[in-house]
């Protein structure tokens, strides 16, 4: 199964505060909008996106059909097989794809320990 490109996404209460935090730590904005309320910060591979209450929690994300870079991918599995696999293995979801969808869809479960995942795909 290929989920993507992987990020962590934070629920931030002061974009600005964070976005100078995670540049200290040599993380650099690559996307986003910052008036918005939300930016994706990069530092080599690793990447974070600052969300402010746009998300309940600290939020693990995969993106199929993008690479780390947020490129498309030529070859990916799509968020509905990987949705379809997953209830095959009896994972319980929070929020699904339209299996009857093609395109940008995205689902979300929550793992043994209450933390939540996002598949969310673009294209």
């Amino acid at each position: 199964m290929k989920l993507g490109a992987f990020s962590i996404s934070l629920n931030v209460k002061d974009i600005a505060a964070s976005k100078a935090f995670y540049g200290k730590l040599g993380f650099e904005p690559f996307g986003g909008d910052e008036a918005q309320g939300w930016l994706m910060l990069r530092n080599g591979e690793t990447v974070i996106g600052l969300f402010g209450g746009f998300l309940k929690g600290n939020t693990l994300t995969f993106n199929p059909g993008w690479d780390q870079n947020a490129q498309n991918l030529d070859n990916f599995d799509d968020v509905r097989a990987i949705q379809k696999r997953l209830k095959a293995d009896g994972i319980e979801f929070i929020s699904e794809a339209d299996e009857n969808s093609e395109g940008p869809a995205s689902f979300m479960v929550i793992d043994p320990d209450g933390n939540p995942i996002l598949v969310d795909q673009h294209r």
